[in-house]
């Protein structure tokens, strides 16, 4: 993959070698970087859903190398508000930018500003759709705590019919032969699209909604907060949340080795009682995500020779 003038909208554009160099050249970064390579590069940061993260992150690792960050997290303050669209935004802000990162509550509305731009879009999350930055990091984290990506029994957990970094994530993970769990109410099961790729890649996974039966086969407890925020009807989501609850004393019950990570943020699934055990490492997770963002805003801005033969 060429990364000059590219968009980042789906974690299925990339191949496991794609993934891997991505990885490679964040590793660089976390052990030193140039803090004037993006000097005179601005950022614009399009947040149409709320986010901490994500546009942090983003915000912090155009900071550390020098960039500047323009943009919102709230539509209702801009001309959205009085009814721009979001063709015309776009148009607007390449003008301001060198490059775009954007959350939306609508499935692929980032392959849309991708296809109106001429400069860079980065999809940090479209709905229910994708979020692939996110997975980026989560797998710099699995590398980083495991020394490897291949052979690993990951249990999702939670929402997995909306939790866009869930869809992401395990798309990602098929090209490392990883083996699956998905627990979940029957409700917020993985969409039926996904498991069909995961079909045609003969990639091994297991359906259900009892944690207590797979935790022992763990490496990687993935937890996901059921989104209150997609729920079509507010019953329904009063009926479903707390179906998840892990504390310390039910990590103390999982095998030695088990690693817990979580998108964030987190409601009640996740109790702050497993913070300090070595089993959690969700807050080094979401701290890894400027590292990985460093190295995509540089590779897309073309500041890195892509060294690949």
């Amino acid at each position: 993959m060429e990364f000059k003038s590219k968009d980042i909208i789906s974690i299925r554009d990339f191949s496991k070698e794609d993934l891997l160099y991505i990885l490679d050249i964040s590793k660089k970064f976390e052990k030193d970087y140039d803090s004037n390579l993006l000097n005179g590069h601005i950022l614009a940061t399009l947040f149409f859903e709320p986010s901490t993260r994500t546009r942090l992150s983003f915000s912090s690792a155009m900071s550390r190398l020098g960039g500047k960050v323009i943009g919102f997290d709230n539509p209702a303050s801009t001309s959205v508000s009085k009814g721009e669209s979001l063709l015309d935004t776009i148009k607007i802000v390449e003008g301001y930018s060198d490059i775009i990162v954007m959350r939306h509550p609508i499935d692929g509305a980032a392959r849309f500003a991708a296809e109106t731009a001429k400069i860079p879009i980065i999809n940090a999350g479209d709905g229910v759709n994708q979020h692939p930055t996110q997975t980026l990091l989560d797998l710099y984290t699995i590398q980083k705590s495991f020394g490897k990506l291949e052979n690993l029994n990951i249990g999702f957990v939670g929402d997995l019919k909306y939790g866009r970094t869930v869809h992401s994530l395990a798309h990602a993970l098929s090209h490392f032969k990883a083996k699956m769990y998905f627990i979940s109410p029957p409700q917020l099961k993985m969409p039926k699209d996904d498991l069909e790729q995961l079909d045609k890649e003969k990639i091994k996974y297991t359906e259900g909604k009892d944690l207590s039966k797979v935790a022992n086969k763990l490496d990687i407890l993935y937890m996901t907060r059921i989104q209150k925020e997609r729920f079509p009807d507010p019953i329904e989501y009063q009926k479903l949340k707390g179906c998840y609850r892990i504390d310390k004393t039910f990590l103390e019950n999982t095998k030695k080795g088990l690693k817990v990570m979580h998108p964030l943020p987190r409601v009640d699934e996740l109790c702050s009682s497993c913070d300090g055990t070595e089993k959690a490492i969700y807050f080094e997770q979401a701290h890894n995500g400027v590292t990985v963002r460093m190295a995509l805003l540089s590779l897309l801005l073309k500041k890195i020779k892509n060294e690949r033969t």
